[in-house]
Parts: structure tokens; C-alpha cells; sequence
């Protein structure tokens, strides 16, 4: 696979699927570590070394399925490091690591596995939509075959042993990406924060842990994994991304009924900027094409289709761009490129 031809495919989180008005995508997370080596963060290069040839080989076996493309990311092109990274195919940890390590993915981009992350393994399960359940029956499929190959580390009174104590017994994450304009246009995002707070669930930025919510853009997930099982914590990340999804439609519905004439302009605004743009940041472009995506489901926007918006909301990242243009390029040349870009996406539909 040529890494650099994966800026030209929409990913998994931005096809569509049940509520994705709303509901960009569901993932499922999960952290293991092989037992008879230290985690990570503490383990010698040889032993960091030895655990990622052994998962290598584990992971490209051919009854691992669906079949994977592995990539060591200690020598890849840094440019490349940042592509997998705007496509959530890695962490933000995982890309700033100087240790060996690499990801395995799938040709659909719904599965990714990162090996020496902070534990051995970091497995994510993604679907569009709000398919939380359908993501996790694939991780726990997935999570059996693997154990099959290597041993985990695993207590009989903590569960699976992991790198931070937040992680330890099941392991699992379930996440959910929420686009919530409504929310923050009408300023009761403090409703979201409130509900997270309620429901014992973390809420972080597009790329996780210690990023901004950019573009509207949002997950939330829960917190505890030990005490708790698999089937609560999928189920109770599901209920909240339910209320969250009726919270967003009702704020939606109330700009659209009370204040048309301003939701409207604003929308419109969005779309003249980036028509019009002669130079644009990374961080407007988000914004206002998150303003525009909002206006296409309302249908303040009937000429402009989705999918072209979806497409700008990745092609417009940092690395998408340059990747596109086949190098580097400083950040006045990419406002300028991007700028040029979205113009002619936008006028070409």
C-alpha cells in the first residue's frame, strides 16, 4: 500500500450511518499488554523491539481478519506520521514516540492497531454512526483471536493490566464523536459538560485526550474500566450519545424556529468566507465548515452536497494538503493552497 494514496479516501467516521446528523462515529478501544514484558514506558529498546516483532507477526497471520496492513512508523516520512495521525489511524502519543513501534490497519480504515503505544497494544474498532454495539461485537471478536496468539497480561482480581491505572480491568473505551453546533451556537454546551459530569464520561477533543473540541467536533467516553462490565460500559456511552443527539436536534430546531433570520445569515456567512478566501487557517476552515455541514442538514443549504463538505473537513488538514501537493509546505503556502482549494470544491460541488 502506498500510504500517501490514502488522502484521496473518505474514512470510516465521516461515511454516514445511523444519526450522523449528529454521530460522526463509534469506537471501541482496547489496551493490552503482553505478559513477561514490561509495559512500554519502562521497557528497555530490546524488550520494545522484541514485543513489536512478536505482535508483527502475530497481527499479519493469515486468520486475522479482516487482513491488515502493518507500517513501522520509526522511520516513516514524518509527513506520512501526521496523515495516519489527522486520520485518527494513530494517537497523538503514538506519533510523537521515538521508540519502534507501528500500527496495523484495514483497507476500510474501521480497524486500527497500534503496537507500542503506551501499552503493547491499542486496538480501535470503528464504525459511522451510532453503531457503539456493532463496533464492539467486532473488538471482542477480534480480541479473542489475538489471545489466542499471544498471552496478555491479565490479573484474576484486576482484570488486564495496563500502563495507566484509568485503563486497568476491562481495558475498554467506547467512544463516540459528536458534531454539536446547535449546542455551542445557542451557548448550552454546558449542558454537554454537565451530562458528561453526570454520566461519569470524559470529554475530549477530535484526537483525544488534551485536544480542542475543533470544527464542533467531539467525543465522549467513559472513564471507568475496572468494577464495571463490557456490556454496561457500552450501553451507558450509547444512552448518553442518545440524549446528547435529541439535545443537539432540539438546539437545532430552536435556532432554525426562533432565530431564522440570524441562523441563516450565519450559516450563509460560512459559506461566502470560504468561497471567497484568498488565504485560510487550518482552525477557520474547521469552523466554518462545520457551520456549513450544519446548514446542509437543515436544508439552509440545498446546493451544496454533503459529501463535499465531509471530503473538505479531512482534505483541508495539514498533512491531507500537503500529502495532495507532494511536499512540504510552510503555513503561508498552505492557508494560500487551501484557500484555492476549498474554492474550487466548493464551486464545483
Amino acid at each position: 500500500m502506498n500510504l500517501s494514496d490514502l488522502q484521496s479516501r473518505l474514512v470510516e467516521w465521516l461515511r454516514g450511518g445511523p444519526e450522523s446528523d449528529v454521530v460522526a462515529s463509534s469506537r471501541i478501544r482496547l489496551a493490552r499488554n503482553v505478559a513477561g514484558f514490561r509495559f512500554v514506558g519502562r521497557g528497555s529498546a530490546t524488550e520494545r523491539a522484541e514485543v513489536e516483532a512478536l505482535l508483527r507477526q502475530a497481527l499479519m497471520e493469515p486468520d486475522v481478519r479482516p487482513a491488515l496492513h502493518y507500517v513501522e512508523l520509526r522511520n516513516l516520512d514524518q509527513l506520512l506520521v501526521e496523515l495516519l495521525l489527522e486520520r485518527r489511524l494513530i494517537s497523538s502519543q503514538h506519533a510523537e514516540a521515538d521508540w519502534v513501534r507501528g500500527v496495523a490497519f484495514d483497507q476500510a480504515e474501521r480497524v486500527s492497531i497500534m503496537v507500542n503505544e503506551e501499552d503493547h497494544l491499542r486496538m480501535q474498532f470503528m464504525r459511522s454512526g451510532l453503531r457503539l454495539q456493532e463496533a464492539y461485537e467486532e473488538a471482542d471478536r477480534f480480541d479473542d483471536v489475538l489471545a489466542g496468539k499471544v498471552t496478555y497480561a491479565f490479573s484474576s482480581e484486576r482484570g488486564y493490566l495496563t500502563a495507566c491505572p484509568t485503563n486497568v480491568g476491562t481495558g475498554l473505551r467506547a467512544g463516540v464523536m459528536m458534531h454539536l453546533p446547535g449546542l455551542a451556537m445557542t451557548q448550552q454546551f454546558q449542558h454537554v459538560v454537565d451530562l458528561a459530569q453526570e454520566s461519569s464520561l470524559a470529554l475530549r477533543g477530535v484526537y483525544g485526550e488534551g485536544t480542542q473540541g475543533a470544527g464542533d467536533f467531539y467525543q465522549i467516553s467513559n472513564q471507568v474500566t475496572l468494577g464495571v462490565g463490557e456490556d454496561e460500559i457500552v450501553e451507558s456511552v450509547s444512552e448518553a450519545a442518545g440524549k446528547l443527539v435529541r439535545m443537539e436536534r432540539a438546539a437545532r430546531e430552536d435556532l432554525r424556529a426562533n432565530h431564522p433570520e440570524e441562523f441563516r445569515g450565519r450559516i450563509l456567512r460560512a459559506l461566502g468566507l470560504l468561497s471567497s478566501a484568498s488565504a485560510i487557517s487550518s482552525e477557520e476552515t474547521l469552523s466554518l465548515l462545520s457551520q456549513v455541514k450544519l446548514g446542509v442538514e437543515m436544508k439552509v443549504l440545498e446546493q451544496t452536497p454533503l459529501e463535499t463538505v465531509n471530503d473538505l473537513l479531512l482534505l483541508t488538514l495539514p498533512a491531507h494538503l500537503q500529502t495532495m501537493k507532494g511536499r512540504p509546505l510552510d503555513t503561508s503556502v498552505r492557508n494560500e493552497f487551501r484557500a484555492h482549494y476549498v474554492r474550487d470544491k466548493l464551486s464545483s460541488g
